[in-house]
Protein backbone atom coordinates (compact mmCIF):
# COMPACT_ATOMS: atom_id res chain seq x y z
CA UNK A 1 0.00 0.00 0.00
CA UNK A 2 1.27 3.48 -0.86
CA UNK A 3 1.37 6.40 1.56
CA UNK A 4 -1.36 8.14 -0.43
CA UNK A 5 -3.68 5.11 -0.20
CA UNK A 6 -3.07 4.83 3.54
CA UNK A 7 -3.71 8.54 4.06
CA UNK A 8 -7.03 8.27 2.19
CA UNK A 9 -8.11 5.48 4.56
CA UNK A 10 -6.93 7.42 7.62
CA UNK A 11 -8.98 10.45 6.54
CA UNK A 12 -12.20 8.39 6.66
CA UNK A 13 -11.95 8.16 10.45
CA UNK A 14 -11.39 4.40 10.51
CA UNK A 15 -9.27 2.98 13.33
CA UNK A 16 -5.99 2.10 11.64
CA UNK A 17 -2.86 0.11 12.37
CA UNK A 18 -0.21 1.75 10.17
CA UNK A 19 2.75 -0.54 9.66
CA UNK A 20 5.53 -1.38 7.23
CA UNK A 21 9.27 -1.91 7.14
CA UNK A 22 11.66 0.70 8.61
CA UNK A 23 11.93 3.54 6.09
CA UNK A 24 8.53 2.83 4.51
CA UNK A 25 7.28 6.29 5.47
CA UNK A 26 5.14 5.65 8.55
CA UNK A 27 6.24 8.86 10.28
CA UNK A 28 5.86 10.90 7.09
CA UNK A 29 2.31 9.58 6.61
CA UNK A 30 1.38 10.41 10.21
CA UNK A 31 2.84 13.91 9.87
CA UNK A 32 0.62 14.44 6.81
CA UNK A 33 -2.42 13.22 8.78
CA UNK A 34 -1.58 15.51 11.72
CA UNK A 35 -1.31 18.53 9.40
CA UNK A 36 -4.59 17.58 7.68
CA UNK A 37 -6.47 17.33 10.99
CA UNK A 38 -5.02 20.51 12.44
CA UNK A 39 -5.92 22.43 9.28
CA UNK A 40 -9.52 21.35 9.91
CA UNK A 41 -9.57 22.21 13.63
CA UNK A 42 -9.85 18.60 14.79
CA UNK A 43 -8.27 18.05 18.22
CA UNK A 44 -5.78 15.19 18.28
CA UNK A 45 -3.22 13.71 20.65
CA UNK A 46 0.17 12.52 19.40
CA UNK A 47 1.66 9.97 21.79
CA UNK A 48 4.14 7.11 21.86
CA UNK A 49 4.82 3.96 23.87
CA UNK A 50 8.16 5.21 25.28
CA UNK A 51 9.67 8.53 26.26
CA UNK A 52 12.38 8.17 23.63
CA UNK A 53 9.83 7.57 20.87
CA UNK A 54 7.67 10.44 22.17
CA UNK A 55 10.52 12.90 21.80
CA UNK A 56 11.04 11.74 18.20
CA UNK A 57 7.50 12.80 17.26
CA UNK A 58 7.23 15.84 19.51
CA UNK A 59 4.48 14.25 21.59
CA UNK A 60 4.11 12.70 25.04
CA UNK A 61 3.97 9.13 26.30
CA UNK A 62 0.60 7.39 26.19
CA UNK A 63 1.13 6.64 29.90
CA UNK A 64 1.27 10.35 30.71
CA UNK A 65 -1.51 11.38 28.30
CA UNK A 66 -3.97 8.85 29.74
CA UNK A 67 -3.12 9.58 33.37
CA UNK A 68 -2.15 5.92 33.92
CA UNK A 69 1.49 6.81 34.52
CA UNK A 70 3.64 3.97 35.82
CA UNK A 71 0.76 1.67 36.83
CA UNK A 72 0.80 -1.96 35.65
CA UNK A 73 -2.87 -2.55 36.46
CA UNK A 74 -6.05 -0.58 37.06
CA UNK A 75 -8.59 -1.32 39.78
CA UNK A 76 -11.85 0.57 40.31
CA UNK A 77 -10.18 3.02 42.70
CA UNK A 78 -7.45 3.82 40.14
CA UNK A 79 -10.01 4.32 37.37
CA UNK A 80 -12.21 6.57 39.52
CA UNK A 81 -9.19 8.65 40.51
CA UNK A 82 -8.14 9.18 36.89
CA UNK A 83 -11.72 9.90 35.78
CA UNK A 84 -12.12 12.50 38.53
CA UNK A 85 -9.03 14.44 37.43
CA UNK A 86 -10.30 17.60 35.75
CA UNK A 87 -7.09 17.95 33.74
CA UNK A 88 -7.13 14.38 32.38
CA UNK A 89 -10.88 14.48 31.71
CA UNK A 90 -10.55 17.67 29.66
CA UNK A 91 -7.62 16.26 27.72
CA UNK A 92 -9.35 12.99 26.86
CA UNK A 93 -12.75 14.57 26.14
CA UNK A 94 -11.38 17.10 23.68
CA UNK A 95 -9.32 14.47 21.83
CA UNK A 96 -11.02 13.23 18.69
CA UNK A 97 -8.05 11.37 17.20
CA UNK A 98 -5.48 9.47 19.28
CA UNK A 99 -2.17 8.50 17.67
CA UNK A 100 0.14 6.01 19.44
CA UNK A 101 3.60 5.52 17.89
CA UNK A 102 6.02 2.57 18.35
CA UNK A 103 3.15 0.24 19.22
CA UNK A 104 5.47 -2.80 19.09
CA UNK A 105 6.83 -1.73 22.49
CA UNK A 106 3.36 -1.28 24.01
CA UNK A 107 2.06 -4.22 26.08
CA UNK A 108 -1.45 -5.56 25.53
CA UNK A 109 -2.28 -4.66 29.13
CA UNK A 110 -1.37 -1.02 28.61
CA UNK A 111 -3.53 -0.75 25.47
CA UNK A 112 -6.45 -2.26 27.40
CA UNK A 113 -5.97 0.25 30.21
CA UNK A 114 -5.95 3.20 27.80
CA UNK A 115 -9.16 1.89 26.21
CA UNK A 116 -10.76 1.56 29.65
CA UNK A 117 -9.80 5.12 30.68
CA UNK A 118 -11.14 6.59 27.42
CA UNK A 119 -14.46 4.71 27.66
CA UNK A 120 -14.90 5.70 31.30
CA UNK A 121 -14.17 9.39 30.75
CA UNK A 122 -16.20 9.71 27.54
CA UNK A 123 -18.97 7.52 29.00
CA UNK A 124 -19.27 5.56 25.76
CA UNK A 125 -19.09 1.80 25.31
CA UNK A 126 -17.35 2.00 21.91
CA UNK A 127 -13.66 1.18 21.77
CA UNK A 128 -11.60 4.06 23.15
CA UNK A 129 -14.80 6.00 23.78
CA UNK A 130 -15.52 6.50 20.09
CA UNK A 131 -12.41 8.47 19.13
CA UNK A 132 -10.39 7.49 16.07
CA UNK A 133 -7.29 5.57 17.14
CA UNK A 134 -4.21 5.25 14.93
CA UNK A 135 -1.53 2.79 16.02
CA UNK A 136 1.85 3.10 14.31
CA UNK A 137 4.74 0.66 14.37
CA UNK A 138 6.38 -2.52 13.19
CA UNK A 139 6.18 -5.67 15.31
CA UNK A 140 9.42 -6.96 13.79
CA UNK A 141 11.14 -4.28 15.83
CA UNK A 142 11.73 -4.30 19.57
CA UNK A 143 8.98 -5.88 21.72
CA UNK A 144 7.64 -4.58 25.04
CA UNK A 145 10.15 -4.67 27.88
CA UNK A 146 8.70 -6.95 30.54
CA UNK A 147 10.42 -7.86 33.79
CA UNK A 148 10.87 -11.60 34.31
CA UNK A 149 8.63 -11.71 37.35
CA UNK A 150 5.87 -9.68 35.67
CA UNK A 151 4.37 -12.47 33.59
CA UNK A 152 3.80 -14.72 36.60
CA UNK A 153 3.46 -12.60 39.74
CA UNK A 154 2.07 -9.27 38.57
CA UNK A 155 0.15 -10.68 35.62
CA UNK A 156 -1.85 -12.95 37.94
CA UNK A 157 -2.71 -9.90 40.04
CA UNK A 158 -4.54 -8.47 37.01
CA UNK A 159 -7.41 -10.78 37.85
CA UNK A 160 -8.18 -8.30 40.62
CA UNK A 161 -8.08 -5.44 38.14
CA UNK A 162 -10.66 -4.21 35.65
CA UNK A 163 -8.72 -5.73 32.74
CA UNK A 164 -9.74 -9.36 32.07
CA UNK A 165 -6.88 -11.87 31.96
CA UNK A 166 -6.24 -13.19 28.46
CA UNK A 167 -3.77 -15.90 29.37
CA UNK A 168 0.00 -16.03 29.26
CA UNK A 169 0.17 -15.39 25.52
CA UNK A 170 2.45 -12.96 23.75
CA UNK A 171 2.62 -9.56 25.38
CA UNK A 172 2.07 -7.73 22.08
CA UNK A 173 -0.60 -5.04 21.79
CA UNK A 174 -2.57 -7.00 19.20
CA UNK A 175 -3.34 -9.63 21.88
CA UNK A 176 -5.45 -7.10 23.81
CA UNK A 177 -9.22 -7.01 23.95
CA UNK A 178 -9.07 -3.35 22.93
CA UNK A 179 -7.42 -4.29 19.64
CA UNK A 180 -10.29 -6.63 18.80
CA UNK A 181 -12.97 -4.11 19.83
CA UNK A 182 -11.43 -1.31 17.77
CA UNK A 183 -11.47 -3.43 14.56
CA UNK A 184 -8.31 -1.84 13.17
CA UNK A 185 -7.88 -1.57 9.41
CA UNK A 186 -4.30 -2.54 8.58
CA UNK A 187 -2.41 -0.20 6.26
CA UNK A 188 0.85 -1.98 5.40
CA UNK A 189 3.15 0.49 3.61
CA UNK A 190 5.20 -1.18 0.89
CA UNK A 191 7.39 1.65 -0.41
CA UNK A 192 10.96 2.23 0.79
CA UNK A 193 12.33 5.70 1.52
CA UNK A 194 15.22 5.16 3.93
CA UNK A 195 17.32 2.45 2.33
CA UNK A 196 18.38 2.89 -1.30
CA UNK A 197 20.60 -0.19 -1.42
CA UNK A 198 19.09 -3.30 -3.04
CA UNK A 199 21.46 -5.66 -1.21
CA UNK A 200 20.63 -4.20 2.21
CA UNK A 201 16.91 -4.30 1.40
CA UNK A 202 17.30 -7.94 0.38
CA UNK A 203 18.92 -8.78 3.73
CA UNK A 204 16.26 -6.96 5.75
CA UNK A 205 13.43 -8.58 3.79
CA UNK A 206 15.03 -12.02 4.29
CA UNK A 207 15.14 -11.48 8.07
CA UNK A 208 11.45 -10.49 8.05
CA UNK A 209 10.51 -13.65 6.17
CA UNK A 210 12.88 -15.91 8.16
CA UNK A 211 14.57 -16.81 4.90
CA UNK A 212 18.23 -15.89 5.37
CA UNK A 213 20.44 -17.54 2.74
CA UNK A 214 24.17 -17.76 2.04
CA UNK A 215 23.80 -14.78 -0.30
CA UNK A 216 22.57 -12.63 2.57
CA UNK A 217 25.27 -13.88 4.94
CA UNK A 218 27.83 -12.94 2.30
CA UNK A 219 26.55 -9.35 2.11
CA UNK A 220 26.81 -9.01 5.88
CA UNK A 221 30.22 -10.68 6.22
CA UNK A 222 31.64 -8.31 3.60
CA UNK A 223 30.94 -5.44 6.01
CA UNK A 224 32.86 -7.01 8.93
CA UNK A 225 35.91 -5.10 10.13
CA UNK A 226 38.61 -5.55 12.77
CA UNK A 227 38.52 -3.52 15.97
CA UNK A 228 41.59 -1.60 14.86
CA UNK A 229 39.92 -0.51 11.62
CA UNK A 230 36.94 1.32 13.17
CA UNK A 231 36.29 4.71 11.53
CA UNK A 232 36.39 7.67 13.92
CA UNK A 233 33.42 9.75 15.10
CA UNK A 234 30.81 7.33 13.76
CA UNK A 235 28.16 6.18 16.24
CA UNK A 236 28.67 2.65 17.54
CA UNK A 237 25.68 0.44 18.40
CA UNK A 238 25.86 -2.25 21.09
CA UNK A 239 23.29 -4.56 22.65
CA UNK A 240 24.34 -3.87 26.27
CA UNK A 241 24.72 -0.67 28.29
CA UNK A 242 28.03 -1.84 29.77
CA UNK A 243 29.69 -1.81 26.34
CA UNK A 244 28.21 1.61 25.56
CA UNK A 245 29.50 3.13 28.79
CA UNK A 246 32.94 1.56 28.32
CA UNK A 247 33.38 3.00 24.82
CA UNK A 248 32.08 6.46 25.73
CA UNK A 249 34.24 6.71 28.87
CA UNK A 250 37.34 5.49 27.02
CA UNK A 251 36.90 8.00 24.20
CA UNK A 252 36.24 10.86 26.63
CA UNK A 253 39.40 10.02 28.56
CA UNK A 254 41.46 10.36 25.36
CA UNK A 255 40.60 14.07 25.11
CA UNK A 256 43.12 16.31 26.83
CA UNK A 257 40.85 19.25 27.73
CA UNK A 258 39.44 19.77 31.22
CA UNK A 259 36.28 17.82 32.05
CA UNK A 260 33.11 19.79 32.83
CA UNK A 261 30.45 18.11 35.00
CA UNK A 262 26.73 18.77 34.87
CA UNK A 263 24.69 17.22 37.69
CA UNK A 264 21.03 16.34 37.21
CA UNK A 265 18.59 17.89 39.69
CA UNK A 266 15.21 16.51 40.70
CA UNK A 267 12.08 17.69 42.45
CA UNK A 268 8.97 15.82 43.62
CA UNK A 269 8.06 12.21 44.40
CA UNK A 270 11.28 10.24 44.95
CA UNK A 271 10.12 7.02 43.26
CA UNK A 272 8.90 8.95 40.23
CA UNK A 273 12.19 10.84 40.08
CA UNK A 274 14.03 7.51 39.96
CA UNK A 275 11.71 6.33 37.15
CA UNK A 276 12.40 9.52 35.20
CA UNK A 277 16.14 9.07 35.65
CA UNK A 278 15.98 5.51 34.28
CA UNK A 279 14.03 6.64 31.22
CA UNK A 280 16.12 9.72 30.55
CA UNK A 281 18.74 9.44 27.84
CA UNK A 282 20.90 12.08 29.53
CA UNK A 283 22.94 10.67 32.45
CA UNK A 284 22.60 11.77 36.06
CA UNK A 285 26.18 13.00 35.97
CA UNK A 286 27.08 14.29 32.52
CA UNK A 287 30.81 14.70 31.93
CA UNK A 288 31.89 16.61 28.84
CA UNK A 289 35.08 17.91 27.27
CA UNK A 290 35.79 20.02 24.21
CA UNK A 291 35.90 17.56 21.32
CA UNK A 292 33.36 15.15 22.82
CA UNK A 293 30.95 13.53 20.36
CA UNK A 294 27.42 14.04 21.74
CA UNK A 295 23.78 13.41 20.88
CA UNK A 296 20.85 15.64 21.82
CA UNK A 297 18.27 13.83 23.94
CA UNK A 298 15.29 16.17 23.61
CA UNK A 299 13.49 18.19 20.95
CA UNK A 300 14.01 21.94 20.88
CA UNK A 301 12.84 23.26 17.52
CA UNK A 302 13.64 26.85 18.51
CA UNK A 303 17.29 25.96 19.01
CA UNK A 304 17.29 23.76 15.89
CA UNK A 305 17.95 20.39 17.47
CA UNK A 306 15.90 17.23 18.04
CA UNK A 307 16.37 13.98 19.89
CA UNK A 308 19.10 12.19 17.92
CA UNK A 309 20.89 15.30 16.60
CA UNK A 310 24.63 14.54 16.62
CA UNK A 311 27.34 17.11 17.25
CA UNK A 312 30.72 17.85 18.79
CA UNK A 313 31.36 20.06 21.82
CA UNK A 314 33.36 23.08 20.61
CA UNK A 315 33.39 25.24 23.77
CA UNK A 316 31.58 26.16 26.98
CA UNK A 317 29.64 29.43 27.07
CA UNK A 318 31.63 32.14 28.84
CA UNK A 319 28.68 33.37 30.92
CA UNK A 320 26.37 30.40 31.47
CA UNK A 321 28.96 27.63 31.30
CA UNK A 322 26.61 25.60 29.10
CA UNK A 323 28.15 23.45 26.35
CA UNK A 324 28.21 24.75 22.79
CA UNK A 325 27.98 22.07 20.12
CA UNK A 326 28.50 22.13 16.38
CA UNK A 327 26.03 19.87 14.57
CA UNK A 328 26.68 17.96 11.36
CA UNK A 329 24.63 20.63 9.57
CA UNK A 330 27.14 23.23 10.70
CA UNK A 331 24.95 24.93 13.33
CA UNK A 332 26.54 26.15 16.56
CA UNK A 333 24.08 25.66 19.43
CA UNK A 334 24.34 26.56 23.10
CA UNK A 335 22.57 23.72 24.90
CA UNK A 336 20.82 24.86 28.08
CA UNK A 337 19.22 22.57 30.72
CA UNK A 338 15.74 21.18 30.00
CA UNK A 339 13.10 19.39 32.08
CA UNK A 340 11.60 15.88 32.05
CA UNK A 341 8.46 15.48 34.14
CA UNK A 342 5.68 13.11 35.18
CA UNK A 343 2.16 14.53 35.36
CA UNK A 344 -0.66 13.19 37.46
CA UNK A 345 -4.04 14.82 37.96
CA UNK A 346 -2.89 17.82 35.96
CA UNK A 347 0.05 18.53 38.22
CA UNK A 348 3.73 17.74 37.97
CA UNK A 349 4.45 14.95 40.47
CA UNK A 350 8.14 14.78 39.67
CA UNK A 351 10.65 16.60 37.52
CA UNK A 352 14.30 16.23 36.62
CA UNK A 353 16.49 18.86 34.98
CA UNK A 354 19.66 18.23 32.99
CA UNK A 355 21.59 19.33 29.92
CA UNK A 356 19.84 17.37 27.12
CA UNK A 357 23.01 15.70 25.86
CA UNK A 358 24.73 12.33 26.16
CA UNK A 359 28.06 11.04 24.92
CA UNK A 360 27.46 9.47 21.52
CA UNK A 361 30.51 7.59 20.44
CA UNK A 362 28.25 4.64 21.30
CA UNK A 363 24.60 3.88 22.17
CA UNK A 364 22.41 0.81 22.67
CA UNK A 365 20.30 -0.65 19.87
CA UNK A 366 17.17 -0.02 21.97
CA UNK A 367 17.89 3.71 22.08
CA UNK A 368 18.58 3.87 18.35
CA UNK A 369 15.09 2.68 17.35
CA UNK A 370 13.42 5.33 15.22
CA UNK A 371 16.69 6.90 14.07
CA UNK A 372 18.16 7.03 10.58
CA UNK A 373 21.96 6.97 10.41
CA UNK A 374 24.23 7.57 7.44
CA UNK A 375 26.76 5.21 9.02
CA UNK A 376 27.18 3.12 12.16
CA UNK A 377 29.66 0.72 13.70
CA UNK A 378 27.83 -2.26 15.22
CA UNK A 379 28.78 -5.09 17.54
CA UNK A 380 25.92 -7.58 17.34
CA UNK A 381 27.86 -10.49 18.86
CA UNK A 382 25.84 -10.31 22.10
CA UNK A 383 22.36 -9.67 20.71
CA UNK A 384 19.83 -11.34 23.02
CA UNK A 385 16.37 -10.01 22.06
CA UNK A 386 14.16 -10.85 19.08
CA UNK A 387 14.26 -7.94 16.62
CA UNK A 388 17.40 -6.40 18.12
CA UNK A 389 19.67 -7.27 15.20
CA UNK A 390 16.98 -6.29 12.71
CA UNK A 391 16.54 -2.86 14.31
CA UNK A 392 20.30 -2.26 14.32
CA UNK A 393 20.82 -3.26 10.68
CA UNK A 394 17.85 -1.19 9.53
CA UNK A 395 19.23 2.03 11.08
CA UNK A 396 21.63 2.58 8.17
CA UNK A 397 20.58 3.66 4.70
CA UNK A 398 22.98 1.44 2.77
CA UNK A 399 25.45 -1.39 3.32
CA UNK A 400 28.39 0.95 2.66
CA UNK A 401 27.45 2.75 5.88
CA UNK A 402 27.59 -0.47 7.93
CA UNK A 403 30.76 -1.39 9.83
CA UNK A 404 30.28 -4.71 11.61
CA UNK A 405 32.53 -5.77 14.50
CA UNK A 406 30.74 -9.03 15.18
CA UNK A 407 27.40 -10.79 14.89
CA UNK A 408 25.70 -13.88 16.34
CA UNK A 409 22.92 -16.10 15.00
CA UNK A 410 20.28 -14.44 17.19
CA UNK A 411 20.78 -11.17 15.31
CA UNK A 412 18.91 -12.64 12.35
CA UNK A 413 16.00 -13.97 14.40
CA UNK A 414 12.58 -12.40 14.73
CA UNK A 415 9.79 -13.50 17.05
CA UNK A 416 8.13 -16.64 15.59
CA UNK A 417 4.69 -15.33 16.59
CA UNK A 418 5.33 -12.18 14.53
CA UNK A 419 6.21 -14.18 11.42
CA UNK A 420 2.73 -15.70 11.45
CA UNK A 421 0.98 -12.47 12.42
CA UNK A 422 2.71 -10.55 9.63
CA UNK A 423 1.02 -12.76 7.03
CA UNK A 424 -2.35 -11.81 8.53
CA UNK A 425 -1.47 -8.09 8.57
CA UNK A 426 -0.46 -8.16 4.90
CA UNK A 427 -3.64 -9.99 3.91
CA UNK A 428 -5.76 -7.51 5.91
CA UNK A 429 -3.99 -4.61 4.21
CA UNK A 430 -4.54 -6.08 0.75
CA UNK A 431 -8.25 -6.53 1.48
CA UNK A 432 -8.53 -2.93 2.70
CA UNK A 433 -6.78 -1.73 -0.44
CA UNK A 434 -9.33 -3.54 -2.60
CA UNK A 435 -12.36 -2.30 -0.62
CA UNK A 436 -11.28 1.35 -0.49
CA UNK A 437 -9.91 1.17 -4.03
CA UNK A 438 -13.44 0.51 -5.34
CA UNK A 439 -14.64 3.86 -4.01
CA UNK A 440 -14.90 6.71 -6.49
CA UNK A 441 -13.16 10.02 -5.84
CA UNK A 442 -16.55 11.56 -5.02
CA UNK A 443 -17.45 8.81 -2.54
CA UNK A 444 -14.05 9.05 -0.84
CA UNK A 445 -14.30 12.84 -0.60
CA UNK A 446 -17.73 12.52 1.02
CA UNK A 447 -16.38 10.05 3.59
CA UNK A 448 -13.53 12.44 4.39
CA UNK A 449 -15.89 15.40 4.79
CA UNK A 450 -18.38 13.40 6.86
CA UNK A 451 -15.62 12.40 9.26
CA UNK A 452 -14.45 16.00 9.67
CA UNK A 453 -18.02 17.19 10.23
CA UNK A 454 -18.82 14.44 12.75
CA UNK A 455 -15.90 15.59 14.91
CA UNK A 456 -16.79 19.29 14.64
CA UNK A 457 -14.06 20.22 12.20
CA UNK A 458 -14.04 22.60 9.25
CA UNK A 459 -14.62 20.89 5.95
CA UNK A 460 -13.26 23.91 4.07
CA UNK A 461 -9.77 23.04 5.26
CA UNK A 462 -7.41 25.81 6.29
CA UNK A 463 -8.05 27.67 9.49
CA UNK A 464 -9.38 31.17 9.04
Amino acid sequence: MTQEQALNILKTGANVFLTGEPGAGKTHTINNLVNYLRDRDIDLAVTASTGIAATHIGGMTIHSWSGIGIKNKLDKYDLDKIASSEYIVKRVNRTKVLIIDEVSMLSHGMLDMVDLVCREIKQKSEAFGGMQVVLVGDFFQLPPIVKKDFREKEYSEKQNSLIPQVGLVGNFAYNSGAWDRARFVVCYLSEQHRQDDKDLLSVLSAIRSNNISEKHFKHIKERQIDWGDMPENITKLYSHNLDVDRVNNTELAKLEDEVKCFQMSGDGNEKMIETLKKGCLSPENLELKIGAVVMCTKNNQKERFVNGTLGVVTEFDEFSGHPVIKTKNGYSITVAPMDWSVEENGKSRAQITQIPLRLAWAMTVHKSQGMSLDAAVMDLSQVFEFGQGYVALSRVRRLSGLYLLGINDHAFKVHPEILEKDIYFKKNSEEAQVVFGKLSTTELKKMHDDFVTSFGGKVSGKKK
